[in-house]
């Protein structure tokens, strides 16, 4: 209850206006209650952004069943349309920054990987079979590149740029890294 209200107050709010008091008194606790559970702020955080990532990961999922053969298309276009769908808890993710000493809870950390694995597993399956194992660093970076062109059509620098269509870009750099290795 207190990850789903927190994640509603998120999704309404953005991460700078996100305030813990406000979602422990949606739900009529006292801040503390919401402390003894969480620990700390940043547990709070984190696990309203976990769920986000589960979010998300099952978008990308229905987006592949969904997405017909080309399987990299339907990858990105996912990825643009649920952070468009949901600005401010994908937003959330990356403008949380966790402090030195703070840790993400192992099963928490499994979840989220769970969305990266997804990118894998359709990149392992396009690579030739003798560039298979490089996979997960390939993923990673294509991550990266989509990333970048979603967080500037999100943040409105694409639109600035006069650059209208920032899924078509992202795909063509994906596809010509995937070319590069053969696929």
């Amino acid at each position: 209850m207190l990850i789903v209200e927190g994640h509603k107050h998120m999704a309404d709010v953005g991460f700078a206006r996100f305030s813990a008091r406000e979602v422990a008194k949606r739900i009529g606790y006292s801040i503390g209650t919401l402390y003894n559970v969480f620990g700390t702020y940043d547990q709070l955080i984190i696990a309203i952004n976990t769920r986000t990532f589960t979010l998300w990961t099952d978008h990308l999922r229905l987006a592949l069943e969904q997405g017909g053969a080309d399987r990299i298309r339907a990858l990105v276009e996912g990825y643009f349309s649920f952070a468009r769908a949901n600005r401010n808890i994908w937003m959330a993710i990356y403008d949380h920054h966790l402090p030195p000493d703070v840790t993400i809870p192992e099963q928490q950390h499994l979840q989220r990987g769970q969305l990266t694995e997804i990118v894998v597993q359709e990149i392992r399956a396009v690579l030739p079979e003798a560039l298979e194992a490089q996979a997960p660093q390939l993923a990673r970076s294509l991550v990266a590149t989509v990333h970048g062109h979603c967080m500037f059509d999100v943040n409105g620098s694409f639109a600035l740029m006069g650059e209208t269509e920032p899924v078509a870009l992202a795909l063509a750099r994906v596809r010509e890294s995937l070319e590069a290795k053969g696929f």
